[in-house]
């Protein structure tokens, strides 16, 4: 089967995934909603994240998931591609998670060692804005010939910021997906460590950037290494140094940074609020389709 063959079953399916739901009464579709959001565990205050040897001191502003039900918000009920990497997730306590104007920020962290800042305070962001934007053209260039989507970084929503006391970085694109009408909010944090940085990454509507800007400051303060692991205790000689810095951080391919909303989650990300419950048979079918086949990932780890 060809790639154009197998994303046109993909989109066929997920169309009448969303015809299904909507067919729903709006009284079955809510008790599923209200049993789901019931099942999760949410936890507050001092958040300990092993894997990244990093802590949370959240205030009551913020609620976090741990890593089993983070992946089931963000696979079960907004759509999106299986990611062993989330850690977890941090909830504004405001705004349910079945509002339409709700957002989460995803916890990944990388080990790919130390990241030297030496290039801060001289990358120039417009410069480096135009760079990824060439990129992403090519980028989408080779999406389309694939029979994907494209993916256009109109711009900054927020320009990049780095603060060298805290060793924090954070910055935020807008984003249009091809087929959805509204443009997609994109809001990095990069706590950087020792051996290291936490991700802190934020998907929204654009029009949410107000309230997701002004929930990403008040996070910002509460996200730290432990002890032995904050940048400042970097050993020059034993820890892996990672090849890139700063600039090379904030200006990745946009085809593997535009969030957990690559390819098909993109799909699927207009109709987040109708594919609810949903999302776990289409994989099941898909596997079931296509379990005899070897299978390579992209950049963003979905399977093509």
């Amino acid at each position: 089967m060809s790639k154009h063959t197998f994303w046109a079953v993909i989109a066929a399916f997920a169309l009448a995934c969303t015809s299904a739901v909507r067919a729903q009464t709006p009284d079955a579709e809510a008790t599923k909603i209200a049993s789901f959001l019931a099942s999760l565990h949410f936890r507050d205050g001092e958040i300990a994240v092993p894997q990244a040897q990093a802590r949370f001191r959240l205030g009551s502003g913020f609620r976090y998931l741990e890593q089993a039900d983070a992946r089931r918000v963000l696979e079960e009920f907004w759509g999106n591609p299986p990611d062993d990497t989330v850690l977890g997730m941090v909830v504004p306590s405001a705004t349910p998670l079945d509002s339409e104007r709700s957002w989460a920020v995803v916890v990944t962290f990388s080990d790919e060692g130390y990241v030297s800042d030496e290039d801060a305070a001289g990358t120039d962001y417009a410069e480096l804005l135009q760079q990824m934007k060439d990129a992403g053209k090519e980028e989408n260039a080779a999406r389309r010939e694939a029979g994907y989507g494209t993916v256009e970084l109109v711009g900054w929503a927020v320009p990049p910021r780095y603060d060298a006391a805290s060793k924090k970085l954070y910055w935020a694109k807008e984003l249009a997906f091809e087929g959805n009408d509204q443009h997609t909010l994109n809001y990095d944090v990069r706590v950087l460590g020792r051996r290291g940085f936490l991700s802190l990454n934020a998907v929204a509507n654009m029009s949410e950037l107000g309230a997701v800007q002004s929930g990403m400051q008040q996070l910002l303060p509460t996200a730290e290494f432990d002890a032995g692991a904050r940048y400042a205790d970097y050993d020059a000689s034993s820890d892996k140094v990672a090849g890139y810095g700063i600039a090379a951080l904030i200006g990745g391919g946009i085809a593997a940074k535009t969030g957990l909303f690559a390819k098909l989650g993109a799909l699927l990300l207009a109709g987040k609020k109708f594919i609810v419950f949903i999302v776990l048979g289409l994989f099941a079918f898909l596997g079931k389709l296509f379990g005899g086949r070897n299978r390579d990932r992209d950049s963003g780890g979905t399977v093509r």
